[in-house]
């Protein structure tokens, strides 16, 4: 609720510059990295129940705080380690969900999650919105106070009796392999960290060319990007049902990566109109939902219940890396060549992912 509106909040509301604005949201993405990197190792020494009610609970107190930081150095520091706190719980919670789980179900499992993190943001951002337009502080204590409703709700509806003594027993039983000398599993991180930065420019400078170069206007802007959500929750876990175990997932997300290969392209061949747009939005939505789900099955299949706070951590990792340096390079490029150079260099990295998909997936097999 508090992310999408901080860039405007600081500079409406606290008045920084467009500079200082984004030097603090460069500082929680980098505080996403750290969270992610630490959260990993804590996942695998103490597990994951502890972590997940940790995170939320000093996420929500430090929201309530953030609130009333109104220098530039305070905020700054106040969204980093906010961040870093907040980040710690997603490789916990991708461990639980790989705890929960069979072979049979875990891509299925991982797109219910999936569906929860898109309906949560379309209801935050919405009521973010309503919120915002009364008093910027409200966004502060209801982020705060759903977090920490959220860690109350962990603890009164998924006790965490006998998880302790399971992690304990594995601690003796299973040997641990380190995703970081996994050599397949870096160059899937890689090939993942390429992806996210291509796929982030849809969210990130393609609203800006809807805008600028097709004219539409932020209403209609706001439902495409609605669209996106509301596909997901329709379309994704039907999708993922049938498609799940009929071929390797490697060979799904090449086809994802390549499915927004083109959506970004004829962004540069499809005029300003509607039916253009819907199109590149339908598209788009098909590349993540084919994508993504099984990006998941793929790293959580090289793990044990002993290292995968590690695999989940790179992971994470990779996306808020992804998620630091897509505006920086979309920006960039469309300074140095304007967005039809954007659109090309990105349907061609796209392309050299997916090709990289490929290649993993005959090396492993």
């Amino acid at each position: 609720m508090v992310v999408p509106f901080m860039s405007i909040y600081c500079i409406q509301q606290l008045h920084f510059t467009i500079v200082q604005a984004g030097t603090i949201m460069a500082l929680f993405g980098v505080g996403s990295i750290c969270g992610a990197f630490v959260g990993g190792k804590l996942t695998d020494k103490t597990g994951f129940y502890d972590l997940q009610v940790g995170a939320l609970l000093s996420g929500g107190v430090l929201f309530l705080i953030l609130g009333y930081q109104h220098t530039f150095l305070t905020l700054s520091i106040g969204t980093y380690v906010l961040s870093f706190c907040n980040e710690s719980f997603r490789p916990a919670n991708s461990t639980a969900i790989a705890h929960y789980s069979t072979d049979e179900n875990k891509t299925r499992s991982y797109s219910l999650n999936r569906l929860a993190v898109n309906l949560g943001w379309a209801v935050g951002a919405g009521t973010g919105g309503l919120l915002a337009a009364i008093n910027y502080h409200l966004l502060f204590w209801v982020d705060g106070i759903t977090n920490i409703l959220a860690a109350l709700f962990l603890l009164k509806l998924m006790p965490r009796a006998g998880i302790v003594n399971t992690i304990k027993k594995l601690d003796k039983t299973i040997s641990r392999a380190s995703a970081y000398k996994d050599k397949n599993y870096l160059f899937f991180i890689f090939l993942s960290t390429l992806f996210g930065m291509c796929f982030f420019q849809f969210f990130i400078m393609e609203p800006v060319f809807y805008k600028i170069q097709w004219h539409f206007n932020e209403r209609f802007i706001g439902f495409l990007m609605a669209l996106n959500g509301i596909m997901i929750g329709v379309i994704e876990m039907v999708l993922i049902h049938n498609l799940e175990g009929k071929r390797n997932g490697l060979v799904y997300i090449s086809g994802g990566v390549i499915l927004g290969a083109i959506g970004f392209v004829l962004l540069n061949f499809f005029p300003g109109t509607t039916i253009a747009a819907l199109i590149i939005v339908i598209l788009m939505t098909f590349s993540e939902m084919l994508a993504m789900p099984f990006m998941n099955s793929f790293w959580i299949s090289r793990t044990t219940e002993y290292n995968r706070g590690e695999y989940a951590a790179l992971y994470t990792m990779s996306w808020s890396a992804a998620q630091v340096f897509a505006p920086f390079i979309g920006g960039e490029v469309i300074a140095y060549g304007g967005f039809n150079l954007l659109w090309w260099l990105l349907g061609a990295l796209s392309v050299i992912a997916a090709a990289g998909y490929l290649f993993l997936y005959k090396a492993t097999h």
